[in-house]
């Protein structure tokens, strides 16, 4: 049956598995009996805290160039500890609607890549000479303000845009190798994996490409839509597997060499309209086991990775990327809950309310925008443009910077250094 078609009534019988549970500026010091019957009822959101007491000490790895060749979208332990007492930035051309895109910096050795508002690609250096500074649209094109997604691997930078072209760059020099069309927009990250790239487009189609010649060697389609969601879709890229989530919540999961189906779960058991446009899922992470995912509908799934059969389900509700480390997730609710589970059990271990300080009147109108692992705090943005420090230790939130009164990016580190983009410029913190 049609997806789309909008039914009256939905038996459900999901239950969860588990119910415990320009240049850059100088640098400056930061100021620190009814006719109505009741079909559904809400899952409840968990909104308070549970164990706040509790101690949390890691001992994992570290780990360096977190945001390089990162297929699994799992950052895990960054090995960073700075004390951001000092903020610079570089400044671009104002981006439209930027509060609809999830932007991504590209790093390569000490040097930033980005774009400005007319789709040129910036590449600097962190003294905030510019490398290089390259466009590949026409005039027409320009006026249209396309939004970049970037990946890259040593010698090869990807783009694509929501303007329907992709294209190839020497990512040392800037220098244009091929460009092509698509039949619709890209609406996805994009992953590369030895000699090919994927990208899903809005058409919920996924596509292999070349990156020798950006020629289409496969695609899979998962459904047909007119919802032109917003949200940016996720996919990972495991040993020969590329699994990825659509507009309606499923994760599906293809052979990277042929697109062959080697399974799909649906996550989501409504057809009607309204459900899956609203519906907003979290980046998919993985480590060799699981895929874990989040969305704004109260529910936190584990996958089997090579099955896609369901591990467990836990009432966490977040569309902000979680992070596993070792036998830990961390997520970080859409209420400002920070929550640590048991990445076996999908038991809730602890949970501490990061939105403290905010008065509760405000904090109902703000919302997590990404957030870090790093040595021993975590850093987190928010849409009212802040950055939390966190302890891990305690889960208390330790400090706040004001980066902004609007909507910020997620946090990146490279180099001893944090990095969170605004609609016109990037920021710097060391």
């Amino acid at each position: 049956m049609n997806r789309l078609l909008i039914i009256f009534f939905i038996f459900v019988s999901n239950c969860s598995l588990d119910t415990r549970s320009g240049i850059w500026t100088e640098q400056k010091k930061i100021e620190k009996d009814s006719l109505l019957r009741i079909i559904f009822k809400e899952e409840e959101v968990l909104d308070k805290e549970l164990n706040p007491s509790l101690i949390i000490k890691l001992d994992s790895k570290l780990v360096n160039n977190s945001y390089l060749n990162n297929n699994t979208n799992n950052n895990g332990r960054i090995n960073f500890d700075g004390n951001l007492k000092n903020i610079s930035k570089f400044n671009f051309s104002k981006i439209d609607n930027f509060d609809y895109f999830d932007p991504k910096l590209v790093f390569q050795n000490d040097n930033l890549i980005f774009f400005d508002d007319k789709g040129s690609i910036l590449k600097f250096d962190e003294s905030s000479k510019i490398i290089w500074k390259k466009n590949f649209y026409n005039k027409s094109e320009k006026k249209l303000k396309p939004i970049l997604n970037f990946d890259s691997n040593e010698n090869i930078l990807i783009i694509t845009d929501n303007i329907s072209k992709y294209y190839a760059i020497n990512v040392n020099t800037g220098d244009l190798i091929w460009e092509k069309y698509n039949s619709a927009p890209f609406n996805s990250q994009i992953k590369i994996y030895k000699d090919n790239f994927f990208v899903i487009d809005f058409d919920n189609v996924l596509k292999c490409f070349s990156i020798k010649n950006g020629d289409e060697l496969w695609k899979f389609k998962t459904g047909d839509t007119f919802l032109k969601s917003e949200k940016r879709h996720s996919l990972i890229v495991v040993d020969e597997g590329v699994y990825f989530n659509n507009s309606f919540g499923d994760i599906t999961g293809l052979n990277t060499k042929n697109g062959y189906l080697l399974w799909q779960t649906p996550t989501q058991n409504t057809s009607i309209i309204e459900d899956a446009f609203n519906l907003k899922t979290s980046d998919i992470v993985a480590d060799r086991q699981s895929i874990i995912f989040s969305n704004n509908k109260n529910e936190f799934y584990s996958l089997n990775l090579k099955t896609g059969r369901l591990n467990w389900k836990q009432k966490v509700n977040s569309n902000v990327r979680p992070t596993i480390i070792n036998n830990l997730i961390f997520s970080v609710s859409n209420e400002g809950f920070l929550f640590i589970l048991d990445a076996q059990s999908g038991n809730i271990i602890r949970i501490t309310d990061l939105f403290q300080s905010f008065k509760d009147k405000k904090r109902k109108k703000i919302s997590p925008q990404g957030f870090i692992v790093g040595k021993e705090k975590i850093y987190l943005t928010t849409s009212n443009g802040r950055l939390l420090i966190i302890d891990i230790a305690s889960g208390k939130t330790v400090s706040m910077i004001k980066i902004d009164n609007e909507k910020i990016s997620r946090p990146f580190v490279s180099n001893k250094n944090l990095f969170i983009i605004k609609e016109n410029s990037i920021i710097r913190l060391n």
